[in-house]
């Protein structure tokens, strides 16, 4: 085995430019196909995290303006959600998981001590935390007692938390919103150098103070189970508007009156746009090793067809042909396994420094912009397996060539370089 490998050297050490041209062919099919997957899980990763903990089985309803006239009713009325939907839907709709309302409420002056700003109130119910993944940097969020006691308690984002509180912890403290005092209980984590600051409070308490307990919302989020195909959520979705048709009486088959915002269809639009983006990296991947695979099979007719004479002159001293089989053979594996090697290396090395650079960008760390690439790192099962198809065919290439030097006549292999 040890004069098997010299061989090997001798012959890669006299032919070196052959040898490189061998080897850039398949470090660079490997490295191509390691640079397309991680670019494509990147884009994947990066639009996938905007949906964060977000439920991606969540369906928003939104208030609109009648399109046309209905039962005496004129077109353009606005329609308004009420509380009262919440129990219509979580009592007919066996489907429906869970069910939350927020009502908004902009311009409202935030002040402590000396510091002031203008805020954004959302009144909230506790499992929004849950369906919107919200995430807390210090206490808690809003819980079924704030909500049934109508408690003056709030939630405020990174932003207020900077500017009233100078670092210091703000829970228990109290800050001031519009005319209202309220003891803040929880940090939103967030990006603290956005320019609008938002705070949530208990939905039953921004309806007592800000709307004299009227109990309009503006917009209602539901989360479904069970809806696995595109006809479910089409005929959910027309049972719920011909439901709400008759409570707020519109026309049902009116689809400017409700607006659904459905995060399952857009989910399963992009999980359908990055299937085609995997396809097509993976069909310019492979297109890629296939040339390196074609440049390996020609510079393995090359090498037989320079070295045939040298053949000629091993069976002349007795060599079978299956050793001369094993020699080119060898020679093949190890190149292609020693270049796919290094192109995988390679590859997986701009991925990771990539990937370091983004982690190490402020862009990636808090802030709440959308992301569009992150993460771009793959599989390492997918990689070896890839390096794994390349050497072997290196090894089927060089066979083919290999096996008709070593059929050929002593004499016949002599000549024929002559």
């Amino acid at each position: 085995m040890r004069e098997l490998f010299l061989e090997i050297w001798t012959s890669v050490r006299r032919n070196k430019l052959r040898t490189a041209l061998t080897g850039f062919s398949v470090a660079w099919g490997i490295f191509m196909l390691v640079i397309l997957l991680g670019s494509g899980n990147g884009l994947k990763n990066g639009v996938t995290s905007n949906f964060g903990d977000y439920a991606t089985n969540s369906i928003d309803l939104y208030g609109g303006r009648t399109s046309k006239p209905y039962a005496g009713y004129e077109k353009n009325r606005r329609i308004k959600l009420r509380d009262s939907d919440i129990a219509i839907l979580k009592r007919e709709f066996p489907e429906i998981d869970e069910v939350v309302a927020q009502a908004w409420y902009s311009g409202k002056k935030a002040t402590c001590g000396n510091e002031f700003t203008t805020v954004w109130i959302s009144g909230m119910m506790p499992a929004t935390q849950r369906m919107e993944g919200i995430k807390l940097s210090a206490g808690r969020f809003i819980n079924d007692n704030d909500l049934r006691d109508y408690r003056k308690v709030i939630v405020i984002d990174e932003m207020m938390n900077r500017l009233f509180f100078k670092g210091a912890s703000p829970l228990g403290r109290q800050v001031k919103v519009g005319d209202s005092e309220f003891t803040v209980i929880g940090v939103q984590k967030g990006d603290a150098e956005r320019n609008n600051s938002s705070c949530f409070i208990p939905l039953t308490t921004a309806q007592l103070l800000y709307k004299q307990n009227n109990p309009e919302v503006n917009n209602i989020m539901l989360t479904v189970n069970g809806m696995k195909t595109t006809d479910d959520l089409e005929a959910f979705e027309k049972r719920l508007r011909r439901r709400l048709a008759v409570e707020h009486k519109f026309d049902p088959e009116d689809e400017s009156a409700i607006w659904i915002d459905n995060t399952m269809e857009r989910y399963k639009a992009f999980q359908m746009i990055f299937w085609g983006i995997n396809l097509f990296v993976w069909i310019i991947g492979l297109g890629t090793l296939l040339a390196g695979v074609v440049g390996v099979s020609n510079i393995m007719l090359v090498t037989v067809s320079e070295r045939t004479a040298e053949f000629g002159i091993r069976k002349a001293l007795g060599a079978k042909p299956a050793s001369i089989i094993r020699l080119i053979l060898t020679e093949s594996v190890c190149i292609t396994a020693a270049f796919g090697y290094l192109g995988m290396v390679l590859g997986i090395a701009v991925m990771e420094v990539v990937n370091y650079i983004l982690t190490q960008a402020p862009a990636g760390n808090e802030s709440n912009g959308p992301s569009i690439f992150l993460n771009p790192t793959l599989d390492l099962r997918v990689v070896v397996s890839a390096t794994v198809v390349l050497v072997t065919a290196g090894l089927i290439a060089g066979y083919i060539p290999a096996y008709r030097a070593a059929q050929l006549k002593t004499i016949d292999a002599l000549r024929y370089n002559k």
